[in-house]
């Protein structure tokens, strides 16, 4: 049996990791599932360990590696990534019904109620990493991309109370003020007057 499988939604980004693995000429197992009702069923979201429920997800061994991204770095990669293409995107598409919704603030507040579902979920996600986490950050005790990347989007979510449904999460406000605390934050918020 091979080490690496894949875990792939029918209609999805999904065919990009397994062209990937093609041309690396890498053998795998596939995990497959069509969607039910335009989504990742919950038994394949459950079946594949992974809390976010995000699909192309790979598993070598140990070493998960989630939506298309040595450990370090594929954790780097994936917060990069998940920091634009999943946190705020989210929280974009609330922002963007409340500036276009105004004419019709019942509908819009309709619309953010069920767009908040996916936000919520994302901060829990973080707030659960981190509180897993061995380091003051995401990937240890050092900044590294990801805190530089994700800082900005789990930042504007709370400033702008995007999704959050009055939720409070403890540990990626800590993680926030660590961000917020080390020299390289402070100097970049000097010298560019960056207010959120």
């Amino acid at each position: 049996m091979p080490d690496i499988t894949l875990y792939f939604l029918q209609a999805s980004r999904c065919i990009r990791t397994a062209w990937q693995l093609e041309e690396l000429g890498l053998d795998y197992k596939v995990e497959f599932t069509e969607r039910e009702n335009g989504k990742a069923p919950q038994h394949f979201k459950d079946n594949s360990g992974d809390a976010l429920g995000k699909f192309p997800l790979l598993k070598d061994r140990d070493l998960t590696v989630a939506e298309s991204d040595s450990a370090t770095r594929v954790q780097c990669l994936r917060w990069l990534h998940a920091s634009e293409a999943t946190y705020a995107l989210h929280a974009l598409a609330i922002l963007y019904t409340r500036w276009f919704g105004a004419d019709n603030p019942a509908a819009a507040e309709k619309i953010e109620e069920g767009m908040a579902v996916n936000v919520c979920k994302d901060m829990d996600f973080l707030e659960a990493h981190l509180s897993k986490s061995n380091g003051k950050f995401l990937v240890g005790d050092s900044v590294t991309v990801a805190d530089c990347m994700m800082h900005f989007s789990a930042q504007f979510i709370l400033t702008r109370q995007l999704g959050t449904k009055g939720k409070k999460w403890e540990r990626i406000e800590k993680w926030i003020a660590d961000c917020e605390n080390t020299e390289s934050y402070k100097r970049a918020v000097q010298k560019t007057g960056h207010k959120l």
